[in-house]
């Protein structure tokens, strides 16, 4: 007997065998026991989901002579064999894509008028039923009629992986279903299941990728699986072995790929690539990758500041997401947005080039040198440069001077820096018309403060008003902070006070909030 794919193999032939659409299959069990059976059916849904599969499993159910209690098909009954080996053409399938003319449909409608010989339905699978659309709706147009009221005898069930291709006036006539992608636990599950039937073992690591790399496609992790089983026929199926077919990249390159980018080490990034290339992995592939190890890394970055847990959304493993996490407090979420937007740039230049290799180096550079664009995640990250090269800096400064102070036996002189001169009441005034603009450059807890308190002027001196006294004591905290936000704005030295709502004053009587006083829209000029 000539060999089968898994996919086919262990094709489901009951609802209870079909996984990930539980929903779905126990509506229709219920419809085929109690007779209300639509006339339409609208399957949608990515690929390899289930809906040829459930279509073809409701076929034979409705003209089964021994249902289960289940609504599924006994298989057995002369019926389902007829069905299944093709002997009776009560269910009929058509491929839309290559079935998409006038005259297909126009066939179809003449067929359908005869009655089934035997059984008691004539079930129309159309496949890929988008692909009526080539025609400018033609063939829509001729199918909405018989579709809208076809003989009592006969049931159709229309399968889509673009459901917004298909005309509003079909959904109007069918019932839909649609078929979500399966949840990696769920695609593990069931290639553990098939994996029983078959004389090989496979590691649950291994198991795990194929998962992620299927993509929520039950028929793509069984191809996938059967791709790789076909390489390690006469050996058990290792993680590694499993990079290798599949021509993919480990989570762990990629956290050494930003280790990298963090310490600005372009040389030991481009020589990881080459040695990536060189193993024989696909750039394509690690550029995809990549960008959702990026995805993963935004969404741990989010997580400290939101508070949630994602582990489990990821898909890794515990050490996996603890590895991910280190590199995670590295950058802030605006930096690697800008990395994700370059990689999926990235991923549609390298599509059809044969400079694939040189582009990634390009991107790579772009990484670690946001200078050369403009955007303000770029400048963000270009501060973020500035301020590790400055802290570098002052802690090599201050190793020298005290070896110097050792050699010596003299302290160091600090340097001097030059005076600023006094602000004058037009430079405070300045200050509170830009105050958006100018807290942009804090740091992220004291930018945080300031946007919510509010600046007035009191003579030459800044007010600074914060909507609480924790708030207040905060900033009191980060003076140094603030004075060096406001002089290296104004190039002058401001005087400003900081206080809180529970002052024994009332601040807001001394410096009102004009906004909630005046009655008509004002523009706020940052």
């Amino acid at each position: 007997m000539a060999y089968q794919s898994l996919y086919r193999k262990y094709r489901p032939k009951r609802f209870s065998e079909v996984v990930g659409q539980d929903a779905i299959v126990r509506t229709l069990g219920n419809q085929v026991n109690t007779g209300k059976l639509a006339h339409a059916y609208l399957f949608t849904g990515t690929r390899g989901t289930g809906k040829t599969t459930v279509a073809r499993i409701l076929a034979r159910a409705v003209n089964c002579e021994n249902v289960q209690p289940d609504g599924s098909p006994c298989c057995e009954c002369e019926m389902c064999r007829g069905i299944e080996d093709g002997s009776l053409m009560n269910v009929i399938e058509i491929d839309g894509a290559s079935n998409n003319g006038v005259e297909n449909v126009r066939a179809i409608i003449e067929e359908i008028s005869y009655s089934p010989q035997r059984g008691n339905k004539k079930i129309y699978i159309i496949d890929e039923v988008h692909m009526l659309a080539a025609g400018q709706g033609a063939a829509f147009n001729a199918l909405l009629k018989t579709l809208e009221e076809p003989p009592e005898y006969a049931v159709f069930i229309l399968a889509t992986t673009e459901v917004g291709k298909v005309p509003i006036t079909i959904h109007s006539r069918c019932q839909r279903y649609d078929f979500h992608r399966m949840p990696l636990t769920t695609l593990v599950s069931r290639m553990q299941t098939v994996l029983q039937g078959e004389d090989h073992k496979v590691e649950e690591k291994a198991l795990s990728f194929i998962a992620r790399q299927a993509d929520g496609s039950m028929r793509d992790a069984l191809s996938l699986l059967d791709q790789c089983l076909a390489f390690e026929f006469d050996r058990d199926l290792t993680y590694d072995r499993t990079l290798e077919i599949l021509g993919a990249v480990d989570t762990s390159v990629f956290s050494s790929m930003m280790d990298m980018v963090a310490a600005e080490d372009l040389k030991g990034a481009i020589k990881l690539l080459d040695d990536i290339v060189m193993k024989g992995r696909e750039i394509q592939t690690f550029v995809t990758d990549f960008i959702g190890y990026l995805r993963n890394l935004l969404l741990i970055s989010a997580e400290g500041s939101t508070g949630a847990d994602i582990a489990d959304v990821l898909g890794v493993s515990s050490d996996g997401y603890e590895e991910m996490k280190l590199v995670a407090k590295k950058f802030d979420p605006e930096t690697i947005m800008r990395f994700i937007r370059i990689f999926s740039e990235l991923s549609s230049e390298i599509r059809f080039s044969i400079q694939k290799k040189t582009l990634t180096e390009i991107a790579i550079v772009r990484l670690m040198h946001p200078e050369m664009q403009d955007d303000a995640a770029s400048t963000r990250q270009r501060l973020a440069i500035i301020e590790r090269k400055l802290d570098r800096i002052e802690r090599e400064g201050v190793k020298m001077a005290a070896g110097s102070q050792t050699a010596e036996s003299q302290p160091a002189r600090p340097v001097k820096k030059a005076p600023l001169p006094e602000a004058l009441p037009d430079d405070v005034k300045m200050v509170c018309d830009n105050w958006g603009r100018i807290i942009k450059d804090a740091r992220d807890m004291v930018r945080g403060i300031l946007y919510e308190a509010r600046p007035s002027v009191d003579g030459d001196k800044l007010v600074i008003v914060c909507k609480d006294e924790v708030s207040a004591g905060s900033l009191k905290a980060n003076e140094e902070d603030v004075r060096a936000i406001l002089e290296r704005e104004t190039k002058k030295q401001i005087s400003f006070e900081i206080y809180g709502p529970a002052r024994g004053e009332d601040p807001e009587a001394k410096y009102p909030d004009l906004e909630s006083k005046i009655n008509f829209d004002v523009e706020i000029k940052e």
